[in-house]
């Protein structure tokens, strides 16, 4: 059996022979390639393998299909929206994700990010450091505050647990609702959470419903002290509907980890120009430790392909 590592998984060459070792002596061959989005080369690299492993690298329906002795692919990511699963169903191809790596991850960047909004981090310490003082720019406690959470899966649930834990009023749709939601969820109208939220957290998969579900009209029904923060996918948010809100006043800020495409961005991209914009660049899953338990969870979702018993499946 032949596998591609089509990109780095973020481990070091140590971890990755300790996880290929027991494959090796199974008769698997692996070949380690670096990141790329040029076709022809994805192609060359993949048309003789059996199994595909890639993070969040670019994998398109038209690859995918040039690859006629694909059977699995095993994504490194939560999200599979970057696979052609078109294509992968079409020609029977298996598909997992590595569900429940970032639970953890995620969930700290977000409050990292929201406390470092409230209490003005970037511009405090520019003070600092020019020899200044506080003087106009006194923060706001996330305790009392109202986090409508749109996207209660794990990473959603984990994120409602650390705010609920420093004190704040969560709120979540009732259109992505799950029974199983805890009671200090309290469940309400999409129109309420943006309306009544003082922070807007997204963290709900991209697909054909939530592509664009954050527009102008519903940037209109948020408090213009509100802040909005992205930890999902770019285009669950309206890229410049988003701007012209932070622009005009219509919100109070954004906190951005991601963004219609990877990073690294155009500098004339229009959130890296708005004001009170925070943003980062596609960092929020990528800690040592969410690392090391992604390559874990690929490497026993092969195992057990391999096995006859998919885990985390996609298709």
């Amino acid at each position: 059996m032949k596998v591609a590592l089509m990109e780095s998984l973020g481990i070091s060459d140590q971890e990755l022979a300790c996880l290929e070792a027991p494959l090796k002596e199974q008769g698997v061959e692996f070949t380690s390639y670096q990141r790329t989005t040029d076709k022809e080369t994805l192609i060359q690299e993949a048309c003789d393998k059996d199994v595909m492993i890639l993070a969040n690298m670019p994998m398109p329906a038209d690859v995918i299909a040039a690859c006629p002795s694909l059977k699995f692919i095993d994504v490194a990511f939560t999200g599979v929206d970057h696979v052609g699963l078109s294509a992968a169903k079409a020609a029977g191809i298996a598909v997992s994700n590595a569900s429940g790596y970032s639970n953890e991850a995620v969930p700290e960047l977000v409050i990292g990010m929201v406390l470092s909004w409230l209490r003005n981090m970037r511009a405090v310490e520019d003070r600092c450091r020019a020899g200044q003082t506080k003087q106009g720019l006194v923060g706001s406690e996330l305790k009392g505050k109202t986090v409508g959470i749109i996207g209660l899966g794990n990473i959603g649930s984990r994120s409602a647990e650390l705010f609920h834990a420093f004190g704040a009023n969560v709120i979540g749709p009732d259109s992505h609702w799950h029974d199983c939601n805890p009671s200090y969820i309290r469940k309400v109208t999409m129109e309420e959470l943006l309306s009544t939220s003082d922070i807007v957290v997204l963290h709900c998969p991209l697909n054909e419903s939530t592509r664009g579900m954050i527009g102008k009209n519903q940037l209109a029904l948020m408090k213009p002290t509100a802040l909005l923060v992205n930890a999902a996918r770019g285009p669950v948010v309206v890229t410049q509907d988003l701007a012209d809100a932070l622009n005009n006043g219509t919100i109070g800020g954004a906190c951005l980890d991601v963004f219609d495409n990877e990073p690294p961005l155009d500098p004339a991209m229009p959130l890296l120009n708005t004001p009170n914009t925070l943003v980062t660049p596609h960092v929020a899953f990528a800690t040592k430790e969410s690392m090391t338990l992604r390559a874990q969870i690929v490497f026993d979702n092969l195992i057990s392909w391999m096995n006859g018993q998919q885990k985390n499946v996609i298709l």
